[in-house]
C-alpha cells in the first residue's frame, strides 16, 4: 500500500521505516530540510537500536523516501499518518498546533482519490472529529483560492473531501520500538468507516499475522476496532495506568524504608498474583520521558474540562514528583552537608537504550544538587558520546565511569543501563573520596557492590 507519514519524530520515523520494511511504499514528510537530508543518507536523527539499519535497507529496496514536500506526500499516500509532536503546555493540556497545521495542509492538497487520515500523534480525546473539521476547512480555503470572484475555476484541480479519519494510537517503548512494532500486544483502530478500518487492517496484516514477529507460532495479534473517542482514550488510559502502577510501588518502597522491608521482595510477591503481574513494579526515583508525564497530565486536564476531579491521577503525579527527591534525601543522610561535595550520576537519560532526556529525573537531581552547592559529574553511555549538553551546563560530563568516580563523594545510579552491571566497581570505589553508591533503580546486586568497597543504599531496601 502507498503510505505517507507526516512528521519524522520518534513515532513517525519508526512507523514509516517499519511499514517500509514489511513491503509498503512509504514517503516520510518533514519540514526540517537538514533532518530530511540526514534521513536520505540512511542515518536516523534519533537513537533507537536497529532503526538506522531498517532505514538503510528500505532505501536500498526503494521502499522509503524522505521529502519536505507535503503536496507530494498527500498525492502519494492512500493512508496518511499524522505523526507530529503534541508537547505539553504549562496547563497540562496538549499543544495541538502542529496537528492542526498538518490537517489543514492535508486539506489544501487533497485533489481526488479516497484517503484514510490517521491520527498517530497522541491527541486529546475528541480530536478525530476535530481533525476532520480542520481538513474540511483546509479544503474550503483552497477552493476559495482556486475559484475567482467571477465564479470561473482555474486550471488547477479543486481539492475534494473524500476521506475518513482513523485513530491508531502507538504503544512504543523507547529503546524497544522496533521490537514493539513487529510484536505488539494489540493494535487499536478507532473510526466510523468500515472502508477505512478495512484498509488499516490490510496495512497491518503482515504484523497481525506475525510474519515479522519474534515468535511466528503465536496466535494473531489482537485488533481492537472501536470508535474514535474510545481509541484515543485507550492510549491515555494505558499510560496513566502504568504510571500509577509505578507510583504505587514507589509509595510501598517508601513505607518499606521505614519498616525494614525489602520492596524488591514485596514486588516479587505481589507480581506473582496474575491479577497484578510483575511488570512496572520496579521501585526507584520515578518515571519521566515524553509520554507518561504528558499523557497523565493531559488526562487530568480533560477530566477537568468535563467537570471531573481525577484525584487518583493527580496523586500519581504528586507521588512521582516527590519520588525524584528520594535520592537527595539519601545523599543528605549519607553525606550530611552537600555543599562542597562532588556527586557523580550514573546515567542521564530517562531510561536505558535511548538518548531522550525529556523530563528525565537526572535533570531534577542536577538542579537540586547545584542549588545546594554540590559539584555534579555524570556519565551516560549515549549522552557522553553524543556531545548533547542541553540542560547540562552545570555538569561535568565524563567519558567513562572511572573518570566519573575519581574524586566523588557519592555516586547515584539514575538510569539502569545494562553496561552498569559490568563496571569495575572495586576500582571505582578506590578512586572516590567517600565510596557511597545510591542505587536509584534497585538495579545492582547489593552484596557485590558492598564487596567492591561501597556503602550501598537502595530505594525501599
Amino acid at each position: 500500500m502507498r503510505v505517507c507519514v507526516i512528521g519524522t519524530g520518534y513515532v513517525g520515523l519508526v512507523t514509516g521505516a517499519c511499514l517500509a520494511h514489511i513491503g509498503h511504499d512509504v514517503i516520510c514528510i518533514d519540514n526540517n530540510e537538514e533532518k530530511v537530508k540526514l534521513m536520505k543518507s540512511g542515518q536516523s536523527p534519533i537513537f533507537e537500536p536497529g532503526l538506522s539499519e531498517i532505514m538503510q535497507n528500505a532505501i536500498k529496496d526503494g521502499k522509503i523516501q524522505f521529502s519536505t514536500d507535503l503536496a507530494a506526500g498527500v498525492a502519494h499516500g492512500e493512508i496518511l499518518f499524522i505523526a507530529v509532536g503534541t508537547p505539553p503546555l504549562p496547563t497540562g493540556e496538549s499543544d495541538t498546533r502542529y496537528v492542526e497545521a498538518v490537517a489543514k495542509g492535508i486539506g489544501t492538497h487533497l485533489n481526488g482519490g479516497y484517503k484514510v487520515i490517521v491520527n498517530k500523534s497522541t491527541v486529546p480525546i475528541g480530536s478525530g472529529d476535530w481533525v476532520r473539521m480542520i481538513v474540511l476547512d483546509g479544503i474550503a480555503e483552497r477552493q476559495k483560492e482556486l475559484v475567482p470572484a467571477g465564479g470561473t475555476s482555474s486550471d488547477e484541480k479543486l481539492p475534494t473531501g473524500d476521506f475518513d479519519v482513523v485513530s491508531n494510537p502507538e504503544f512504543l517503548r523507547e529503546g524497544s520500538a522496533i521490537y514493539d512494532t513487529f510484536n505488539p500486544d494489540r493494535i487499536v483502530l478507532g473510526g466510523n468507516s468500515q472502508k477505512a478500518l478495512s484498509m488499516m487492517k490490510e496495512l497491518y496484516a503482515p504484523i497481525v499475522e506475525r510474519q515479522y514477529g519474534e515468535d511466528k507460532s503465536l496466535a494473531p495479534v489482537p485488533v481492537l476496532s472501536t470508535d474514535l473517542s474510545s481509541a484515543e482514550m485507550v492510549k491515555y488510559a494505558a499510560n496513566a495506568f502504568l504510571a500509577t502502577k509505578i507510583s504505587f510501588i514507589n509509595e510501598v518502597a517508601n513505607i518499606c524504608d521505614r519498616v525494614g522491608a525489602d520492596v524488591t521482595q514485596v514486588a516479587k510477591g505481589i507480581g506473582l498474583d496474575s491479577r497484578i503481574g510483575n511488570k512496572f513494579l520496579n521501585a526507584g526515583i520515578g518515571w519521566g520521558g515524553s509520554c507518561f508525564p504528558k499523557d497523565v497530565s493531559a488526562l487530568v486536564h480533560t477530566a477537568n474540562d468535563y467537570g471531573y476531579d481525577a484525584q487518583l491521577l493527580k496523586a500519581t503525579i504528586s507521588v512521582n514528583e516527590r519520588q525524584r527527591l528520594i535520592a537527595m534525601e539519601k545523599l543528605q543522610q549519607a553525606l550530611k552537608i552537600l555543599k562542597g561535595k562532588t556527586v557523580g550520576l550514573l546515567g542521564l537519560t530517562f531510561k536505558p537504550d535511548t538518548d531522550d532526556m525529556r523530563d528525565a529525573p537526572a535533570l531534577n537531581l542536577i538542579e537540586q544538587l547545584n542549588r545546594l552547592g554540590a559539584k555534579v559529574k555524570a556519565y551516560d553511555p549515549i549522552i557522553s558520546q553524543s556531545g548533547m549538553r542541553h540542560g547540562l551546563s552545570n555538569v561535568q560530563v565524563e567519558t567513562d565511569a572511572e573518570r566519573l568516580s575519581d574524586g566523588c563523594d557519592a555516586l547515584v545510579l539514575v538510569t539502569e543501563w545494562k553496561q552498569f552491571n559490568n563496571l569495575d566497581y572495586a576500582k571505582m570505589a578506590k578512586l572516590m573520596n567517600n565510596p557511597v553508591l545510591i542505587d536509584g533503580r534497585n538495579f545492582l546486586d547489593p552484596e557485590a557492590i558492598v564487596r567492591a568497597g561501597f556503602q550501598y543504599i537502595g530505594v525501599g531496601r
